[in-house]
């Protein structure tokens, strides 16, 4: 099977993964798209970071009405922060029976020559990059391995829900029902 994994720390998950996801998901040749939740990006501050159980459980109920779309923990028992290739390549020793393509919005593209083995992510697994505001021209969007997918632009962060949380502004809407829920009966970003 041809799986898209989408990278984040999904804190919270959001309806622009979710409209992403399903994009890519249903319009590409990726049969599947899985939410690889991350414990640490390195390029994030931790202390901001909800829980990766709790966060996990957020993608897992907004998504488990779709079958396309999957969640995993593969980051959980790796070293912290966890680095995209290494996940990559466990995920291919794991699951040799799939092959494993990098899903990323167009706005990561200018700072991907800054990842670790970043030419060995092209090579061996490939990018499915979605449009992102304010995205600046890459060479990366010219290689080979690299596809543009049509996906709608928007423009929707997970800061900007947990500032509206902080404020006592609704975030309806913005997150999926059962995640809205999710975040009120547990006072999460308070």
């Amino acid at each position: 099977m041809k799986i898209g994994l989408f990278f984040g720390s999904f804190n919270p998950i959001h309806i622009g993964h979710l409209i992403i996801a399903n994009a890519i998901a249903t319009t590409t040749d990726l049969e599947q798209v899985w939410f690889v939740v991350s414990p640490q990006n390195p390029f994030k501050k931790s202390k901001s970071l909800l829980h990766e159980f709790d966060r996990l459980d957020m993608v897992e109920r907004a998504i488990a009405d779709n079958s396309r779309l999957k969640a995993t923990n593969i980051e959980f028992s790796m070293p912290k922060p966890s680095y995209t290739i290494d996940t990559l390549t466990r995920l291919s020793e794991k699951y040799p029976q799939h092959t494993f393509r990098l899903i990323m919005g167009e706005d990561n593209l200018e700072q991907f020559a800054n990842w670790k083995n970043y030419d060995k992510i092209l090579e061996y697994y490939g990018l499915s990059i979605y449009p992102r505001p304010r995205s600046k021209e890459s060479e990366f969007k010219t290689h080979p391995n690299v596809s543009l997918v049509e996906a709608p632009l928007l423009d929707i962060s997970a800061t900007f829900i947990r500032d509206s949380i902080r404020a006592n502004r609704s975030i309806r809407y913005m997150v999926p029902d059962i995640v809205e829920e999710m975040i009120t009966r547990k006072k999460f970003y308070l």
